[in-house]
């Protein structure tokens, strides 16, 4: 059973970053596709970034061109670089992995976007 523990958000105004880091106690993390989803009050949880086990990136259009995620597998952690952020950005922000023990909700983390 592996802990995937989100952190770095917090309350920020429209145009300001975050970064948001996913650290994972699991021996087999680089062989994760990784993603970052986020889910609001009364909305369906959203993937809005995604890494491959080899590096290749995509990103829901809400987010092109703000988000970027990468990943440092020497410290199995994923990250959420948040730029230009909006209050529609405004959600928990969740990560999450495709393989066994990577595959189940952690605690998330909170962004708020203020207007």
């Amino acid at each position: 059973q592996v802990q995937l523990v989100e952190s770095g958000g917090g309350l920020v105004q429209a145009g300001g970053s975050l970064r948001l880091s996913c650290t994972a106690s699991g021996r087999f993390f680089s062989i994760n596709n990784m993603g970052w989803y986020r889910q609001a009050p009364g909305k369906q949880r959203e993937l809005v970034a995604a890494i491959t086990s080899s590096g290749s990136t995509n990103y829901a259009d809400s987010v092109k061109g703000r988000f970027t995620i990468s990943r440092d597998n020497s410290k199995n952690t994923v990250y959420l670089q948040m730029n230009s952020l909006k209050p529609e950005d405004t959600a928990v922000y969740y990560c999450k992995g495709d393989r066994v023990g990577y595959n189940s909700w952690g605690q998330g983390t909170q962004v708020t976007v203020s207007s």
